[in-house]
C-alpha cells in the first residue's frame, strides 16, 4: 500500500455515496412518472421488436401523463423488455389491461410520426400466421428505418392539375378484351379483379398507368409492384406521361434511405395516392387503396428471400381481399398460380384474341423439319437465324437471348464428350476469353496441360457458350453491324433504335423504342433442363418476355426442339392454354397450386426433433427428409389445399414451441417458390 492510498479511500467512498443518491432519485423519478399515467386509456399495447416466436404478441405497458399526446397508435416506441430497451410499435391504446402486476412504464416515444398504419398491422398478422413467422420479421420488410432529417423537413409540393382521360386509356387497351369494361368499372369505384396476359408487342407500362389513372379517377389509391428497378422506371415514367408530375412516388431499395423514408412518408401522409416499386412496396401504407397490380408474378424476384419468405402476389391478393380493392395480376404469360385464381372465379381473364397476336407477332422455330436445312438444324446458330437477322437488320435491331453468361462457361473432351474438370478440386473448366488457358471455375487453377481422363485427347470443345463468345460470333458474321452485350453487372436499360444486334441475357434485354425488328432465341434446351418443378414454365416466361419486346409485325425465330410443349406455347403464343396443362398435371400429382407445401430445413436432429412436435393435419404428407448439403436435409408437408391454413397454424405453434425450449433452429417456408 503506497502512502497516499489512505487519503484517496474518502474520496472515492463520497463519489460512490453521490452515484448512488442519483441513482436513487432517478427511481424515484421514474416511479413518480410511472405513477402519473393518462387519464384516458393508459394502457399502451406494444409489439416488441424481438424475432422470437413464443414472443409474439402484443405486451401492455403503462402510458405516462407527459406522453399521452405523443403515444398514438402506429408510432416507434424503446420499452424495456427482458432487462432491456428494446424497439417497439404502439399498435393500441386500451382503457384497461389483463395483466394483474404493475406494468410497466413507457421508456420514451421514439418519433410521434405514426409509420404503422392499422391496415398494414392486421396484414402484418396474417401474413405472419400463413407464412408461419413472426409479426416482427414482416414488420421489418413493410416499415422503412427512421430517417429523423427527412422526417423533420420532408415536404412535396402540389401535385399539378390532372384530368382523366378515359377515352386515350380505352384506346390503349384496345386489343386485350374486356380492357375498356375494366377500366370503366375501375373509374365508376368498383373492384374488378382480373389476370391479364399481356400480347407482344405491348406497351405494358402504358395501360398499367391508365388502369392506375381510372382508380385515381374515383378518388382511391393504386399500389403497382414490379420485380426490379428497371421495370420500375419503365412505369415511372409512363405514370408521369399519363398523370403528369408530382402525383406519384417510386419505394426501391436502391433509392437510399432518406430518399426512401421520404417517398414512404409521402403515402403514410396521404401526400401522394399512388405507388409503384418492387416486392417492398407491397406494403406501401396508401390511403383508401383502390386498385393493386401484380406484374411478372411469375419472375422469382417477387419471393422475398427474408423470413418469413412473403411472395409479393399474395401480399397484394391479401390485400385487395381485405381492403376491397381491384386486382390486376399480369404478364406476358399466365403462372399455375393466375391460373387457379380463375379456375377458382376469383378473378376474370383480360387477354388479346387470337387474331390480334397473329397481327403482331410471327413466331418460329429454327430447324423445324419442313424447311430442307439439315446443316442449319445441326449448327448452334442454324442458317435460317443468320437469314432472319440479316433480312432484320435492313428494318431496325435485333435482340440475341442467350441463357448463359461470360465466355465459354463449361468445356468438354473434343473427342469423348466427358466433362473437362479441375484435377485439383474436380469442378468445372471455362474460357473466361478468346486467349485465356482454361480455369477451374470453382479455385481458378490454370489447366493449360489438361487432357481427357478417359480417351486423353487434349482437344476441347464448349458445349455451352455464354453471352460474351455469342456476340464474339456474331460480330463475325455480321461485320459491319455494331454488336452489343447486356448482362451480369453491365445491365442496359433502353438502347437507341437502327440497324445493331443486341446479346442479352433472360431478363437483361434492354428496350428499344418502337420495339426490334426481329428477336433471336437461342439455347432454348439449357433453360428447358433445369431440375425444378417450374422448368418448362420459367422457360416460356424468359422467351415470352424477350419475344415481347419485338415490333408489331416482327419475327422471333427460336432454336430448339419443335415438338417440346412449351417452344409450341411460344409458336402459337398460348400461354393460356400451356398454363391450364401445367395446372391439370399438379393437380393430378397433387402438386401446388392444387395442394399446400412447406419445407423445414436445419441439421438433421433439429429437422427430427420439428417432426417429433409438429402436430400436422390429418391428411399430411411428410415426404423426405434429404440431404441438400452443407450439412443440412430438407423436409417436406404436403396437404391438400383445403387444410393449408391448419398447416400454416401448425408450423407457426411448431416454432413457438422450439423458440421456447431454445431448440437448434429450422428454417420453415410455406409455398416455396421453388423446390
Amino acid at each position: 500500500m503506497t502512502e497516499d492510498q489512505p487519503e484517496l479511500l474518502p474520496g472515492l467512498v463520497r463519489q460512490q455515496v453521490k452515484a448512488s443518491q442519483a441513482r436513487a432519485r432517478e427511481t424515484r423519478a421514474r416511479k413518480a412518472a410511472a405513477a402519473a399515467v393518462a387519464s384516458v386509456d393508459p394502457v399502451a399495447r406494444v409489439l416488441v421488436d424481438v424475432p422470437l416466436a413464443h414472443l409474439d404478441r402484443p405486451f401492455d405497458y403503462a402510458v405516462p401523463e407527459s406522453m399521452a399526446d405523443a403515444a398514438q397508435p402506429g408510432v416507434r416506441v424503446k420499452v424495456r423488455f427482458a432487462g432491456q430497451d428494446v424497439d417497439g410499435y404502439l399498435v393500441a391504446r386500451a382503457a384497461s389491461s389483463d395483466h394483474t402486476g404493475q406494468l410497466a412504464s413507457l421508456r420514451r416515444v421514439i418519433s410521434p410520426e405514426p409509420v404503422l398504419a392499422p391496415q398494414v398491422a392486421a396484414l402484418s398478422a396474417e401474413l405472419a400466421e400463413r407464412y408461419a413467422g413472426s409479426r416482427a420479421d414482416v414488420l421489418r420488410l413493410a416499415v422503412p428505418q427512421r430517417h429523423a432529417t427527412t422526417e423533420k423537413d420532408a415536404s412535396w409540393p402540389e401535385p399539378g392539375e390532372w384530368r382523366h382521360d378515359a377515352a386515350a386509356g380505352e384506346a390503349a387497351w384496345t386489343g386485350h378484351e374486356p380492357g375498356a369494361a375494366y377500366l370503366r368499372h375501375l373509374a365508376s369505384g368498383g373492384s374488378p379483379r382480373a389476370v391479364w396476359a399481356a400480347a407482344p408487342a405491348t406497351d405494358w407500362p402504358l395501360l398499367v398507368a391508365h388502369a392506375v389513372a381510372a382508380t385515381l379517377a374515383s378518388g382511391r389509391g393504386a399500389l403497382v409492384c414490379v420485380p426490379d428497378g428497371k421495370d420500375v422506371a419503365r412505369v415511372d415514367r409512363a405514370l408521369a406521361d399519363v398523370l403528369g408530375p408530382e402525383r406519384h412516388v417510386t419505394l426501391t431499395a436502391e433509392a437510399g434511405p432518406a430518399r426512401r423514408y421520404r417517398d414512404f412518408l409521402a403515402i403514410s401522409r396521404d401526400a401522394r395516392r399512388v405507388v409503384v416499386g418492387t416486392r417492398g412496396a407491397s406494403f406501401a401504407p396508401v390511403h383508401d387503396l383502390g386498385l393493386v397490380v401484380c406484374w411478372d408474378d411469375g419472375d422469382d424476384l417477387h419471393a422475398e428471400p427474408r423470413a418469413p419468405y412473403p411472395h409479393t402476389r399474395e401480399t397484394l391478393l391479401l390485400r385487395a381481399e381485405r381492403e376491397g380493392a381491384a386486382a390486376l395480376v399480369g404478364g406476358f404469360v399466365r403462372t399455375v398460380e393466375s391460373e387457379y385464381l380463375l379456375r377458382t372465379g376469383w378473378a376474370q381473364e383480360l387477354g388479346p384474341s387470337r387474331e390480334e397476336v397473329r397481327r403482331r407477332v410471327t413466331v418460329s422455330i429454327a430447324g423445324d423439319p419442313s424447311i430442307k436445312d439439315v446443316h442449319g438444324r445441326a449448327s448452334r446458330i442454324p442458317r435460317e437465324v443468320h437469314t432472319a437477322v440479316r433480312d432484320a437488320l435492313a428494318q431496325g435491331p435485333v435482340l440475341v437471348q442467350t441463357p448463359r453468361l461470360g465466355y465459354v462457361t463449361s468445356l468438354a473432351c473434343e473427342r469423348c464428350r466427358t466433362p473437362a474438370r479441375c484435377g485439383a478440386c474436380q469442378g468445372p473448366l471455362a474460357l473466361t476469353g478468346p486467349t485465356t488457358p482454361p480455369a477451374c471455375r470453382w479455385c481458378g487453377t490454370v489447366a493449360e496441360d489438361w487432357a481427357c481422363p478417359e480417351c486423353g485427347h487434349r482437344g476441347l470443345r464448349a458445349p455451352v457458350l455464354g453471352d460474351a463468345r455469342t456476340a464474339e460470333e456474331l460480330g463475325r458474321a455480321f461485320a459491319n453491324t455494331r454488336v452489343r452485350t447486356s448482362s451480369g453487372d453491365a445491365v442496359l436499360a433502353t438502347v437507341p433504335p437502327g440497324p445493331q444486334i443486341v446479346v442479352a441475357t433472360p431478363g437483361a434485354e434492354p428496350v428499344v423504342e418502337g420495339g426490334y425488328a426481329a428477336v433471336v432465341l437461342l439455347d432454348t434446351w439449357l433453360l428447358l433442363s433445369r431440375i425444378d418443378l417450374r422448368a418448362g414454365e420459367e422457360a416460356l416466361r424468359r422467351w415470352a418476355g424477350a419475344a415481347a419486346l419485338v415490333a408489331r409485325g416482327g419475327r422471333v425465330v427460336a432454336v430448339g426442339d419443335p415438338a417440346h410443349p412449351a417452344l409450341q406455347a411460344l409458336v402459337r403464343w398460348d400461354p393460356a392454354g400451356f398454363a391450364a396443362r401445367e395446372t391439370a398435371d399438379r393437380v393430378e400429382a397433387h402438386l401446388p397450386p392444387a395442394s399446400r407445401l412447406a419445407t423445414i430445413t436445419g441439421d438433421p436432429g433439429a429437422v427430427d426433433d420439428a417432426v417429433t412436435l409438429l402436430a400436422a393435419p390429418a391428411a399430411a404428407e411428410l415426404l423426405g427428409p434429404v440431404d441438400v448439403g452443407e450439412g443440412e436435409c430438407r423436409l417436406v408437408v404436403r396437404v391438400p389445399r383445403a387444410q393449408g391454413a391448419q398447416l400454416s397454424t401448425a408450423l407457426g405453434e411448431l416454432q413457438r414451441v422450439r423458440s421456447s425450449r431454445k431448440l437448434d433452429p429450422v428454417r420453415i417456408q410455406v409455398d416455396p417458390p421453388t423446390l
